[in-house]
């Protein structure tokens, strides 16, 4: 008996599992098992296919799958769709997240509703958060040395240095302040759930268009969280006077060493990120879920 194959806009499926992960392995298996017979063309990413002998279909980095696919599963934790993103923006690859990981605020499927949530997805019924993200571009005497982007967050830190970061800050080309700190912090709404949480920064909707800078343990007891336009120009200026390796990291995934003197400039990247939810997805319930909150149960 032939199963009825599925109508859908995402034909060609790109598959990414993270790694060292019995568990991702076995989401995968299934994930393929649950697409093939239903006429999906599947591209599994080069490592994840590595790690599964049985496997003989067609394979694919990063990019080929941004390049060739119509969709791209990530199986693991937040960390992996962090790690496709960059990749799966370029291309306005829609992305779909399966937690195998620990918070999973992107990747917000759990292993036991792969099938329902997926032929759920596969029919178009689900929901649709359009993320932006930064480009950072390193400037020394006056000449780019360096650039990158990320979803969550760019961060200028000391490296290994115990250290203290002395740099000035600029928006839209008018200064805002001079600061000794452990680093800075530049997040995303997406990334506001981050590390940018964890060093007080506030908690951010994903549909704003807004900014999160977050010093990390200032020296100057008044220097607070500040949120700014998404459309807004930030330029770091690094002192020259640091004693410290300064590294800029996107996503912590990325890093660029930094000398003193540079220039950074950072803001809104061209390419938007597309992350695709079951319906009912509720940001707030993530948050409380995730971050333990407590609420009334009583109807609203």
């Amino acid at each position: 008996m032939h199963e009825t194959q599925t109508v859908s806009q995402f034909q060609t499926i790109g598959i990414i599992g993270r790694l060292h992960s019995t568990t991702v392995v076995e989401t995968v298996e299934r994930l393929i098992g649950y697409l093939q017979p239903r006429g999906h063309d599947i591209v599994l990413h080069h490592a994840t296919a590595a790690t599964m002998p049985a496997y003989d279909g067609p394979v694919g980095r990063r990019q080929d799958i941004g390049a060739n696919c119509d969709l791209a599963i990530v199986v693991g934790g937040d960390g992996s769709m962090l790690a496709a993103a960059r990749e799966m923006a370029v291309h306005d690859v829609p992305m779909l997240g399966i937690n195998r990981g620990k918070l999973g605020f992107l990747t917000d499927i759990s292993p036991d509703d792969v099938e329902d949530s997926i032929a759920q997805v596969l029919a178009g019924e689900y929901e649709t958060t359009s993320r932006f993200m930064l480009s950072a571009f390193v400037m020394r005497n006056g000449e780019e040395v360096a650039r990158g982007s990320g979803l969550n967050d760019i961060v200028l830190h000391p490296g290994q240095s115990a250290r203290m970061l002395a740099y000035d800050l600029a928006i839209d080309g008018r200064p805002v302040f001079a600061d000794r700190a452990d680093g800075l912090i530049i997040a995303t709404p997406t990334g506001s759930t981050a590390y940018a949480l964890s060093a007080g920064g506030p908690i951010m909707h994903p549909s704003l268009d807004a900014i999160a800078l977050v010093p990390m343990h200032p020296h100057n007891l008044s220097s607070r969280p500040i949120v700014v336009s998404a459309d807004s120009e930030l330029v770091l200026h690094i002192g020259e006077d640091n004693q410290t390796q300064p590294v800029l990291s996107f996503d912590g995934q990325v890093h660029v060493e930094i000398e003193h003197g540079d220039t950074i400039l950072i803001q809104r990247h061209l390419a938007r990120l597309q992350v695709l939810h079951p319906r009912g997805h509720y940001f707030y319930e993530r948050c409380r879920s995730k971050l333990g909150w407590h609420a009334r149960t009583t109807d609203i």
